[in-house]
């Protein structure tokens, strides 16, 4: 187990439609990253942007992008994560796919679909949220919208075991500048309420729907302090999670001890 997780944040331009293009920046970016990291995330719908036109951008499971994915990870010997789209028995998923630095791959299907812009009408949502362990990190990776919906991602505490579902919550966007303060606000409010750090990379730029996006990738640690915030420019972020301050404060501060008890249905 690593007490110190170091993390780089890709916030990006995105081109529309177009993931061979999309694949060569983000591996220009991962290869001019000096120093070692533990794990890379990419944006929601990192190889297109995030489009409704999911019959002509899908990928399967087997296609270019999570070759390619696998190979970042094998190079840069660091676990990966992002969104892509996949058809999967004539269904069309937004999946998050994490692969880790020896090629094993998990996924995560989005949850909650963005009905605003149409997303329940063109993609399956996700049933079953994930958990991955990276050195002995337990990491909740999720994407856009689900940010908004706390009891989906809501921190558990174990006191039999001492233990908590998750350590770091990851949350991959594509969320518009003129909602961005929710953004902001709901990133800080998950890491304080589930006592947990909080990861939030969004993209930058001017889409093909015309949708503007500021960035404003953060990092929070369990108590809601910025770690780091980065708007309207294209940045790789490193940043280094202290594992070791998160439990003084999960002892000192035993707040999900108190928590009330659910399922959802």
């Amino acid at each position: 187990m690593k007490n110190q997780l170091s993390v780089a944040v890709l916030q990006s331009d995105i081109c529309w439609h177009e993931p061979s293009k999309n694949r060569e920046m983000f591996e220009n970016q991962i290869t001019s990253i000096e120093s070692a990291i533990d794990l890379i995330i990419l944006p929601e719908m990192f190889t297109t942007g995030f489009t409704m036109e999911a019959a002509q951008n899908a990928e399967t499971m087997q296609g270019e992008s999570i070759q390619w994915m696998k190979k970042m990870a094998v190079e840069k010997e660091a676990a990966i994560t992002g969104s892509i789209i996949i058809e999967e028995n004539n269904q069309y998923f937004n999946r998050l796919i994490w692969i880790h630095k020896d090629g094993t791959l998990h996924y995560y299907d989005k949850k909650h679909l963005f009905s605003l812009a149409g997303e329940h009408l063109n993609y399956t949502p996700g049933v079953e949220p994930l958990i991955v362990d990276l050195e002995g990190w337990k990491i909740r990776p999720a994407i856009c919208y689900d940010l908004r919906f706390p009891v989906w991602l809501r921190n558990k505490f174990n006191p039999q075991k001492n233990a908590y579902d998750y350590d770091l919550l990851i949350v991959v966007a594509n969320w518009p500048t003129k909602r961005i303060s929710a953004w902001k606000t709901l990133l800080q409010a998950r890491a304080i309420e589930n006592q947990a750090f909080v990861v939030g990379l969004n993209r930058i730029g001017t889409d093909g729907n015309n949708h503007h996006y500021s960035g404003d990738s953060a990092v929070y640690n369990e108590l809601g302090e910025t770690l780091y915030l980065k708007a309207d420019i294209a940045d790789i972020g490193v940043v280094t999670l202290n594992k070791e301050s998160l439990t003084n404060t999960r002892n000192h501060l035993p707040f999900l001890a108190d928590a009330d008890s659910f399922t959802i249905q």
